[in-house]
């Protein structure tokens, strides 16, 4: 072969090598192209599973509490305490919580000292902070000179969130321990609260709060709670609850279902009841 047929097979070679780079990159970008379609899809197949898990669990939880609700305004008892509750619902075994809403600080009613402990015990604020706090919720609800038609009261808990002080981790510990209408007075009732408010009325005894819980669940008629803070306290009842549903999900979840209701609604209402508020959301698994 002479020189000049020999550089053509060079560059022969050449071409063909740089073709099967190319070849090559092709397919692997390819590769990753698919790869990460593949991915999304699957994300969104995961994601799409779990929102549909959410609506089922969000609709089981709903239908639990309504029939709790319709059990409690056939003419059953007055609930007057925590309670709960094991209802049967489209082969799911769901606990029902039924909290009266004075078991919960109120925050267009409760005390200036008693907000100010509340923030430092349960929301775990200095005691600086937490005066200072509890001094503007005061000052927002009762604000000096305010015209009769100014609107001044708290409309949801979440508006706690524009109190100078508090930020999104103090509300996250607190939230689920206030409410802006409970119906009954400016204090606790023990009687109602959670485990978790109870040991803050007895000053982070929890040995004490959880005494407390185990008798009221068991149905004791008289409990002592001389113990407790008694300026924090009082037997107040209303006729406004929380109704919070726990429904079990197959992957080992729960779905958590929560709907502040008002029974004593008017009387030329749809239902015997209002709904003041209502979520949703899925813990666990």
């Amino acid at each position: 072969m002479s020189g000049q047929g020999r550089a053509r097979a060079r560059v022969r070679a050449a071409a063909a090598g740089v073709a099967l780079v190319a070849v090559l990159w092709i397919v692997g970008a390819l590769s990753v192209l698919v790869t990460g379609i593949v991915s999304a899809q699957r994300a969104e197949l995961r994601m799409a599973g779990a929102a549909r898990a959410l609506l089922v669990g969000e609709a089981a939880g709903q239908a639990a509490i309504q029939l709790e609700l319709q059990r409690m305004t056939a003419g059953g008892a007055r609930i007057e305490r925590l309670t709960r509750t094991a209802v049967r619902y489209d082969g799911l075994d769901i606990v029902v919580e039924t909290m009266p809403l004075t078991g919960l600080l109120d925050l267009n009613q409760a005390p200036q000292p008693l907000l100010a402990a509340f923030l430092a015990g349960v929301g775990g604020a200095d005691e600086r902070r937490a005066a200072e706090i509890a001094a503007a919720v005061v000052a927002r609800r009762e604000p000096a000179g305010a015209a009769p038609d100014v609107p001044t009261r708290f409309a949801s808990p979440e508006e706690l969130l524009s109190v100078p002080g508090v930020d999104y981790d103090l509300f996250a510990r607190i939230a689920d321990f206030v409410t802006v209408g409970s119906g009954g007075g400016a204090r606790i009732n023990p009687l109602a609260a959670a485990v978790d408010m109870l040991s803050f009325l007895a000053a982070g005894n929890a040995a004490l709060a959880q005494g407390i819980a185990r008798e009221r669940d068991a149905g004791v008629p008289l409990i002592d709670t001389t113990r407790l803070e008694g300026s924090f306290i009082d037997a107040t009842v209303s006729s406004r609850y929380r109704f919070t549903a726990v429904v079990p999900m197959p992957d080992g979840a729960r779905v958590l279902v929560q709907r502040d209701v008002d029974t004593a609604a008017a009387a030329d209402a749809a239902t015997p009841w209002q709904t003041l508020r209502s979520a949703t959301r899925r813990v666990g698994g």
